[in-house]
């Protein structure tokens, strides 16, 4: 059974967009269109990564982060943060976090894959 990564963002095209190539490269692909959303696949699903948008309504990306890794929940799944932000204070925040990358849309599909392959192992 192909691992799954957990593709998080408020924008089904940009949602698409990421799970295509990952898709292709033969993992599984769950999505949620929010942090609450998020919060129940995590809970109802074997998650070997979460590619999560920054900004969304709601619960943010970062915000989910913390509150799983306060709670002590999933700390092993790791966290690549995908978002048209740049700050270097939400970039800290998120590291401070847990979050292992932070990439930048638009952004490369075969980058996108390298990192989850680096993350999440082979499908």
């Amino acid at each position: 059974m192909a691992k799954s990564v957990l593709v998080v963002d408020d924008s089904k095209t940009v949602r698409q967009q990421v799970s295509q190539p990952i898709k292709a490269a033969g993992y599984s692909i769950i999505e949620a269109c929010d942090g609450t959303e998020a919060l129940a696949q995590l809970g109802n699903n074997d998650i070997a990564m979460v590619i999560c948008d920054v900004n969304m309504p709601g619960i943010s990306g970062i915000e989910l982060l913390e509150t799983l890794r306060d709670q002590g929940m999933h700390t092993a799944v790791p966290f690549v943060m995908l978002t048209t932000e740049g700050q270097t204070t939400l970039v800290e925040r998120a590291k401070k976090a847990g979050a292992k990358g932070w990439i930048v849309k638009p952004f490369k599909a075969d980058l996108l894959v390298a990192a989850v392959k680096k993350l999440a192992g082979a499908p």
